[in-house]
């Protein structure tokens, strides 16, 4: 419980203090405002607790370590991983330090607006909301405790039922989740994008790259369905159409996920572009298909037929290691969750027409804003389907 301070003590002292110690209460605030702020104050130390700051702080030292020899970029591949660990390390270090920087500071400008003002007390209480909802964010992701949850994702998008309107849909999918990652800083690197004959995509590749991107978007994995005019039909009817969504963590060395040479049959082909319109005047495309299993996949956005290759075999090692979990954990799908192939069974509907909602089917968030949603503003989808995640493991 954060104390209750003497409101005489001196507001300057206080504002040289109160950096790195406990938000202090005030007696002129109203209590709902105190009340507030010690449950923020003890939703934080939880996180403060879960994250292991000063675990955090040793494991920076390490890494600063490792990144300081000189040696360190004989290994290119385990130099990026070094430095991209730091890199996350380090963010998440400043956020979390951020954070209790400014709760502390909570009390201290609500004690400023007393004597400023209406305009200052809400700028005060705008702070706590935002702080609120940086808090909650910060809680959600230290739910994402799964085996691969902190490793980059790769997403495939297929377009379903609805001729024309899904190609676009599926579009548009991977338009929202790209947006999601600029929004975040987070890097995206496409393999694959093959192009419906009219418009859009009957499927993508793409990883998004940064620190729990697995962790955070498995949720997003199921059936998304949109209705809507349809802009590809002349006489102005409505369209429902569907989109699947897969999300698999990005393969590590530590997987030992081995692919037999004798096990893959390579085909390579010329790229193509919208409307099936040639993009490269060399067969640098490339489709690999496992045979014991039947995986087929395909890259064709890099610029030669070896980098094509290397990205193809990235995305199947992917969904062997899926396949490797499904068969040691037989009884549950731990990398599909509910989400299953049929076009039936949805997660997510997003309405246009004849009024504004996206809705999640599982936990029943929603908002009545789509155009920001499909611009990548998805966040509020994402830490309610985790929250939904770990309940449903709880009861399980």
């Amino acid at each position: 419980m954060i104390p209750i301070r003497d409101a005489r003590q001196s507001r300057e002292g206080d504002a040289r203090q109160s950096r790195g110690r406990h938000p202090v209460a005030l007696r002129t605030v109203h209590p709902d405002v105190i009340a507030d702020l010690n449950a923020l104050d003890t939703t934080l130390r939880t996180c403060e607790s879960v994250v292991d700051v000063e675990e955090l702080r040793r494991r920076i030292d390490e890494l600063e370590h490792q990144a300081a020899d000189p040696g360190l970029w004989n290994d290119q591949e385990h130099a990026q991983q070094v430095t991209s660990q730091l890199s996350h390390a380090q963010a998440e270090l400043r956020r979390i330090v951020a954070l209790r920087e400014r709760l502390d500071e909570m009390p201290i400008l609500y004690e400023l607006a007393e004597d400023e003002g209406p305009d200052a007390l809400a700028d005060a209480d705008a702070e706590r909301a935002s702080l609120r909802e940086d808090i909650a964010a910060m809680e959600v992701k230290t739910m994402l405790s799964g085996e691969y949850d902190e490793r980059d994702a790769l997403i495939n998008i297929r377009s379903g039922a609805g001729g024309i309107d899904a190609a676009d849909w599926a579009e548009m999918l991977m338009r929202m989740y790209i947006r999601w990652a600029e929004k975040h800083d987070y890097g995206v690197e496409v393999y694959d994008t093959s192009y419906a004959e009219e418009a859009g995509l009957k499927s993508a590749t793409f990883a998004i790259k940064g620190p729990y991107t697995y962790g955070t978007l498995s949720v997003e994995m199921g059936t998304h369905r949109l209705v809507r005019i349809s802009p590809f039909d002349n006489q102005g009817r409505r369209q429902t159409s569907f989109a699947e969504v897969e999300v698999l963590p990005v393969v590590e060395t530590t997987d030992h996920i081995e692919v037999n040479e004798n096990d893959i049959r390579v085909d390579v082909y010329r790229s193509s572009g919208p409307g099936g319109q040639s993009v490269n005047t060399t067969d640098s495309a490339v489709r690999l298909t496992h045979i014991p299993t039947g995986i087929v996949v395909t890259c064709q956005n890099e610029k030669s037929q070896l980098q094509n290759k290397v990205s193809a075999m990235r995305v199947l090692q992917a969904k062997l290691l899926a396949v490797k979990r499904q068969e040691e954990r037989a009884e549950m799908d731990a990398l599909k969750g509910d989400s299953g192939s049929s076009w039936g069974n949805q997660m997510r509907s997003y309405v246009l027409h004849p009024y504004q909602m996206v809705k999640d089917l599982r936990t029943e968030y929603e908002v009545n804003n789509p155009s920001a949603v499909l611009d990548g503003d998805i966040d509020g989808f994402l830490e309610a389907g985790i929250r939904w995640r770990m309940s449903e493991d709880q009861s399980a």
